[in-house]
């Protein structure tokens, strides 16, 4: 298994946690997988929703929780790489870059949307970054948006499939038809588009597979396809050390395959989420915004179908049936609680399996060559 090299900055296990917000990856869990020699990442989607004085000031509020909790993570993490997830879609986006900068965040991933000035906020510092990606056209058009207005490119990539939680890169129609996407032939279109910039800019751009990784097999399937690691989120969530209440952990050992539905999310993306009683109520119409907190772009308070950021807090807390519980698609294979050690040492065996068939694979060759 070799060790993911970032520019300067190396983790000696290629797995890298998901971002999951409302605070379902913060310090604890990051922390956690990088003491495992993993890059764990802490989500800054409204991180200081626990913050006594959260109400008053979400903007300050969010700042302070990202500092805090990336120094926890670090202090947890035995040297290990630690960052943030950062989606484009936030209204404090910059500032949530600023201060993961500030705080030393080792790597920013950023998505639900392109990262289109990522660059420009990075400049001077050593935190390394990371779009991602979920098409050929959309890396296409970001990396030679980054080349010709920075002279830069990313440090690594994300691409994530049609199988992942959350927010995703992909239409309605896409989604409902997932079986039918050749998703390995897009990953390898991809990964074409990034040798194109790795031959530009003379080093490595390290390609991770996101999105319904779920078995040491899939994990050995991405290294096949080219990838240099893997990201993991939904199998995270079921550790002990994740961060969201034992509730929502629970929700995902008892979720059955047929629990997953797409949604439209006030964010204007389609998600991943669990059906529950909170959708349910959704269905039936519109639940008033109480109050706005101000963490999307382009929200308008009047016209949302419910406020995405009170409908997370109250999953993370614990509070399953007011809330809402993304999810990726294997969700409903999972039957247990693990911890983060023994979760990063099953997906470790993935890699071996790789290396082994890539020996068998050099045997073959040099049978055939005599």
């Amino acid at each position: 298994m070799q060790a993911l090299q970032i520019g300067n900055k190396t983790a000696q296990v290629p797995i890298i946690q998901g971002g999951m917000g409302v605070g379902v990856s913060r310090s604890r869990l990051a922390g956690a997988v990088a003491a495992q020699g993993g890059v764990g990442l802490i989500s800054t989607a409204q991180i200081g929703y626990d913050e006594e004085g959260f109400d008053r000031d979400q903007r300050g509020y969010n700042q302070r929780a990202i500092e805090k909790h990336i120094r926890l993570a670090k202090e947890q993490s035995r040297g290990g790489l630690v960052g943030a997830n950062i989606m484009v879609a936030l209204r404090d986006y910059e500032e949530h870059v600023a201060a993961a900068v500030q705080a030393g965040a080792d790597v920013i991933v950023s998505g639900a949307g392109l990262p289109a000035t990522l660059p420009k906020l990075t400049e001077g510092s050593d935190t390394k970054i990371a779009p991602v990606i979920s098409s050929e056209k959309a890396a296409s058009i970001l990396l030679k948006r980054w080349m010709k207005k920075y002279n830069t490119t990313a440090d690594f990539i994300v691409i994530e499939g049609p199988k992942a939680g959350g927010h995703l890169g992909f239409c309605r129609e896409q989604l409902a038809q997932i079986d039918k996407i050749d998703y390995d032939q897009e990953i390898r279109k991809i990964r074409e588009v990034v040798k194109r910039y790795e031959e530009e800019f003379q080093r490595k751009i390290p390609v991770i597979v996101a999105g319904g990784i779920f078995t040491a097999e899939d994990v050995a399937h991405a290294m096949a396809l080219g990838a240099d690691g893997v990201q993991v989120a939904t199998r995270f969530v079921v550790t002990e050390e994740c961060d969201a209440d034992i509730a929502y952990k629970e929700a995902y050992i008892h979720a059955a395959p047929e629990d997953v539905e797409i949604i439209q999310s006030p964010v204007g993306m389609p998600g991943r989420a669990l059906n529950n009683p909170f959708l349910q109520r959704v269905k039936q119409g519109r639940i008033p915004v109480a109050k706005c907190y101000g963490c999307m772009a382009n929200c308008k308070p009047d016209a949302i179908p419910y406020c995405i950021t009170q409908a997370l807090v109250n999953a993370v807390t614990g509070d399953i049936d007011h809330g809402l519980l993304f999810c990726g698609s294997n969700v409903g294979r999972i039957d247990r609680m693990t911890t983060v050690p023994e979760l990063m040492e099953e997906l470790k065996e993935g890699f071996r399996m790789w290396d082994e068939q890539s020996a068998a694979r050099e045997k073959t060759a040099m049978r055939k060559a005599i």
